[in-house]
């Protein structure tokens, strides 16, 4: 018999601000971070796409250079991507960006990808489930209608 999860942190509530239920029933956040301050409870890990370096942050983080209504480097991307999934399996983990829409709105999309949903529903899930306008470019969409799970 298998052991039961069990959280590092306290999980977000599927209800929370932001909170993004994935198809495997993990709770990712996505945020803006022009937001005067992270609402409660604080992430344990975050995914930042910026343009430039973030703030820092009082817990762990990886930033993932792209500039506002860009796509990022794939390589860069696809390793805070994945460790992003993995963590939010035991931890509070949120993708955020300066706005909070296209960019994080990708990160999420990807990371819907990872948990198992096809590239071709990924936006429209984010988009009905996180923020209408999510993945707000052509090229956002193109970047994760090509992301994979490999």
């Amino acid at each position: 018999m298998a052991e039961p999860r069990r959280l590092m942190a306290a999980p977000w509530s599927p209800t929370g601000a932001g909170v993004l239920c994935l198809p495997s029933g993990r709770l990712v956040r996505g945020r803006a971070l022009s937001e005067t301050a992270s609402p409660e409870p604080l992430p344990t890990f975050g995914v930042y796409l910026l343009g430039s370096v973030p703030p820092p942050m009082a817990w762990q983080s990886r930033w993932v250079r792209c500039r506002d209504f860009w796509v990022p480097g794939l390589d860069d991307a696809r390793t805070a991507f994945v460790e992003a999934w993995e963590r939010a399996d035991t931890e509070r983990v949120e993708v955020a960006c300066g706005g909070g829409v296209g960019r994080t709105g990708l990160g999420l999309a990807c990371v819907a990808i990872l948990d198992g949903l096809a590239p071709g529903k990924a936006v429209a899930f984010v988009r009905q489930r996180y923020h209408p306008r999510a993945v707000e470019t052509p090229w956002q969409r193109r970047f994760v209608a090509r992301f994979r799970r490999r």
